[in-house]
């Protein structure tokens, strides 16, 4: 027990070394063959299931085509090898190219037609796969199968049995380690966010098809390399290998390990492996085995065994001496930080016009925000400010009007596009993706603006050093910013809705973004809270930024503003200073609720209304 506390308190990739080092030395520890047989399929198995877990567990897309990809990397293989091409590297490589050409053919569709169309695409492929085969059966021996094929060789030396086990071990590991990089990488970070919500990473300028798109292919990878090491590992592959049967496999042992997770494809392919073989003589309940475990990853273990792992893993750590705290920012030890330049944008919205049906949400509505001001957005609810909100960002087209930053049209961009022009927002409801810290989630504020490619952060290049350098550093600054570097390394998700709110505006700072709008983000904080908003919005204004603030709490509002913009029904109602929008009769009635003709003075029942509304939100 000693030991494994030393080990939970020291870095998390120590045992998932050890145990692929282990793996690959089975060949030295004479086991019995059917022990080692079952050790090759499931790491086969496992190669398969890190594939689905890309793309559901990190992207949030079902997927069934691993069984395709799986086939076009062994019939690949296979078919070099019949013709005398036996090296088992070339085999690999060129499977990996034929799944990764299959995940892009297929994916493509399936992504563009949205919602549940991948999963159906998938399925549909899964099912017309044995047909495939048969139509091209001079090569593929069609549903006979593909017999001919010749033992591995690696530099023109035929491998043993036990050099091919080490093959198969040194492939699995190394896949896996490919894998870690991207999940712990800024690619990592933002298919969680695409995950969370498509959305919130199309606010953050991330493109939702390309990203998608790259899990489902690079989620193909694996599959082909499986098939090349399964086709030299038999010499022998049919269409029976490819059934739908494999295809439930794979998701079960995904659900089963934690889809969510790297090692979690491990934990549920090796379960389902050594499972499975204990019910050969029941062939015919394979399935209902199959679905019970598929039953119990998605009901009764939450993420999985990986899920389990990681619970216990973090009970063996707390029972450690806690180590010496690093330097952290006390909540309110940034007041003297200096906030650098921001590259402000002029914001034009003019004759905007928005229609839902029968229902007119906007009308020629103007708008005017300009670098270092504080422009409000006010209105009772049902007004149109968030729709306005949402027509700036891309998330809803125009029915009439334009929209312009620095003079560049935005009415036709999509929402990734207006993004990458310099426009970052908060959202009413803070949108935050589970499984990453605090420091992650403001991070990924600036996959967008700064990249690195995938191969980059595999390979932990110079630029992908260079990048991610600037991401740590930026995140320090903006989490100083905002007072809550001291939760850096807390899980983002569960911090308390006021800090999540500041945690929002932290990932939209990280950007620099030439216009920030803050949707409703002092909603949940409390006083000290309210405050230090109202700190990070003045000095960002003072930066030169450019703010639009959508607030209900108008004392905040009075104190912010240097321009009200004020709605109803969808229209404007009144455009001016604090001064003369406090003293506006409509504004007074229809957003404040204040009869203007009472007997009481104005002035007396608005201040009451201001005190409330600093505790309440005025006009929700």
């Amino acid at each position: 027990m000693q030991l494994a506390r030393r080990l939970a308190g020291g870095p998390l990739w120590i045992v998932p070394l050890a145990l692929g080092i282990l793996l690959i030395l089975v060949p030295y520890f004479n086991l019995e063959y059917s022990i080692v047989r079952q050790l090759q399929l499931a790491m086969i198995l496992s190669l398969l299931v890190s594939g689905l877990n890309l793309s559901l567990g990190f992207a949030g897309e079902l997927a069934l085509g691993q069984v395709a990809m799986y086939a076009a990397g062994a019939y690949t293989a296979g078919l070099l090898s019949k013709n005398g091409h036996t090296d088992i590297l070339l085999q690999l490589a060129a499977a990996g190219l034929a799944a990764l050409l299959v995940g892009v053919l297929t994916g493509i569709p399936g992504l563009r037609l949205g919602s549940w169309s991948l999963a159906m695409t998938s399925f549909f492929l899964v099912l017309l796969l044995p047909d495939v085969i048969a139509i091209f059966k001079e090569d593929t021996g069609g549903r006979n199968g593909l017999t001919g094929i010749l033992s591995p060789t690696m530099f023109g030396r035929m491998l043993t049995p036990e050099d091919y086990f080490m093959v198969i071990a040194v492939v699995t590991v190394a896949w896996f380690a490919v894998m870690r990089n991207i999940a712990v990488s800024r690619h990592g970070t933002a298919l969680r966010v695409l995950k969370q919500s498509p959305v919130l990473a199309a606010s953050m300028g991330i493109n939702v098809f390309r990203m998608k798109l790259m899990a489902y292919a690079l989620g193909a990878v694996p599959a082909g390399l499986a098939g090349a090491l399964f086709a030299s590992l038999d010499l022998y592959i049919s269409p029976e290998a490819f059934g739908f049967t494999v295809a439930t496999t794979i998701l079960a042992a995904s659900v089963l390990g934690g889809s969510a997770s790297v090692y979690g494809a491990v934990f549920g392919a090796f379960v389902l492996q050594f499972g499975l073989n204990q019910s050969t003589d029941f062939q015919k309940y394979s399935l209902v085995v199959t679905g019970a475990f598929l039953i119990i990853g998605g009901v009764l273990l939450t993420g999985g065994l990986s899920g389990l792992a990681r619970a216990l893993w973090r009970k063996l750590a707390a029972g450690q001496p806690a180590a010496a705290p690093a330097d952290r920012s006390d909540p309110d030890a940034s007041a003297g930080d200096e906030v650098p330049a921001v590259p402000g944008k002029v914001l034009k919205v003019e004759g905007v016009a928005k229609a839902f049906g029968g229902n007119q949400a906007l009308k020629g509505v103007d708008l005017t925000a300009t670098p270092g001001r504080v422009t409000a957005l006010i209105g009772p609810n049902g007004s149109g400010k968030t729709t306005l909100l949402n027509m700036i960002c891309g998330f809803y087209r125009t029915d009439a009007g334009v929209i312009a930053l620095d003079e560049r049209q935005l009415q036709r961009m999509g929402p990734d596009q207006v993004a990458r022009t310099g426009v970052a927002r908060t959202f009413q409801t803070p949108n935050i993706p589970e499984g990453i810290t605090v420091r992650e989630a403001v991070m990924a504020g600036r996959y967008a603006g700064h990249r690195a490619t995938v191969l980059e952060a595999v390979l932990r290049l110079p630029r992908y050093r260079k990048v991610r350098k600037g991401d740590l550093a930026e995140a320090d600054r903006v989490l100083d910013l905002v007072g809550i570097r001291h939760l850096e390394d807390a899980e983002a998700t569960a911090l308390p809705l006021g800090q999540r709110r500041l945690l929002e505006v932290a990932r939209c700072l990280i950007g620099n973004p030439g216009v920030l709008l803050l949707d409703e983000t002092a909603s949940g904080l409390d006083e000290d809270e309210v405050e230090r908003l109202a700190e990070v919005i003045r000095r960002v204004r003072d930066a030169g930024g450019t703010v639009v603030l959508v607030e209900h709490n108008f004392q905040l509002v009075l104190s912010l503003a240097d321009e009200i913009v004020a709605l109803a029904h969808g229209e404007l109602m009144a455009k001016g200073t604090p001064e003369e929008i406090q003293n506006n009769e409509r504004v007074m009635s229809e957003y404040l609720g204040i009869d203007p003709d009472a007997p009481a003075s104005p002035h007396v029942v608005l201040a009451d209304v201001l005190t409330d509304g600093a505790q309440d939100g005025v006009g929700r």
